[in-house]
């Protein structure tokens, strides 16, 4: 079975997306189509912006979705998904690739998720770390023995966890990693706390905002990060959506799942290979490839 993967913020990088402007009418309207939807030339800070300017927000969050969608998009005929999932951002694309949600109310949504959590952050001193050679069960027991907020946020692949919360607590659990045995506990260059209780503002504001969206039955399951299980109901999908801001990305899980349900082949859709990549450490037989 076709598995079609989308990933999320961190994936960006300058010039992203600009062959696909050159070379496709349709990639050209749409990217157009969304300089409007968003009030500002998000194009010209794609393909030609600073990876400073790249990474504010408001700004990674549409332009890795974009480039995503706009790419599934001009695939055509060959765009045939048995099953979608994307890492954090990246499972609003997977909604777009499976005709849940619609291109304009994706990056809608998309955008105001971004502004939400820029808000969010500026709240509390908050970031996230990525702690290396735990297995996740020590890594959940040592946030759990921290004062203070600290949670497991991405299950990235065996081996690969990232945490989250506030900055103090983040440090603090940074040291019990490497005494617990951790090869590497690094703070890592976010603007906050994703995928912890520290973005309930932004949960709270983009809940409104979905709960005004129309979803649409898809014509494939997604894999939700919430639930690392096949979805295909439309409310159901919804309110994973509205949860995922404030719990774990369940990435190693989801892989895990979608090959015990017949995946046979994962394509990476958008800039980067980084999930093809996990994929490859999660099971070490899968195969991958990039759109």
């Amino acid at each position: 079975m076709k598995a079609y993967v989308f990933p999320g913020q961190g994936a960006q990088f300058t010039g992203m997306g600009k062959d696909l402007y050159e070379n496709s009418a349709l990639a050209k309207e749409l990217f157009e189509k969304a300089n409007e939807i968003l009030g500002f030339r998000i194009t010209d800070i794609m393909f030609e912006g600073t990876a400073e300017e790249l990474k504010e927000t408001k700004v990674t969050q549409p332009a890795v979705f974009l480039h995503s969608v706009i790419l599934a998009k001009t695939l055509g005929e060959d765009f045939k998904p048995e099953m979608v999932a994307g890492h954090s951002l990246g499972e609003f694309s997977a909604l777009v690739a499976n005709g849940t949600l619609s291109f304009e109310d994706g990056l809608k949504l998309v955008s105001q998720r971004a502004l939400a959590m820029q808000k969010a952050c500026e709240i509390t001193p908050s970031t996230m770390a990525a702690v290396l050679g735990l297995a996740d069960n020590i890594v959940e027991e040592v946030c759990a023995s921290i004062d203070g907020i600290v949670v497991a946020a991405n299950y990235n692949c065996p081996g690969q966890l990232v945490i989250s919360g506030e900055t103090t607590a983040v440090e603090k659990a940074c040291e019990a990693m490497k005494a617990a045995g951790a090869k590497r506990a690094l703070l890592l260059p976010v603007g906050g706390a994703f995928h912890s209780p520290m973005m309930e503002p932004a949960r709270e504001e983009l809940a409104a905002a979905i709960e005004a969206t129309t979803f649409s039955t898809p014509i494939c399951p997604v894999y939700q990060n919430v639930t690392a299980s096949a979805v295909s109901d439309a409310n159901e999908i919804k309110k994973n959506l509205i949860i995922q801001l404030t719990a774990p990305v369940k990435w190693t899980q989801s892989v895990q799942q979608m090959i015990a349900d017949g995946a046979t082949l994962f394509t990476e859709v958008g800039p980067g290979k980084v999930l093809a990549g996990l994929i490859g450490k999660i099971d070490k037989e899968a195969v991958t490839a990039n759109a």
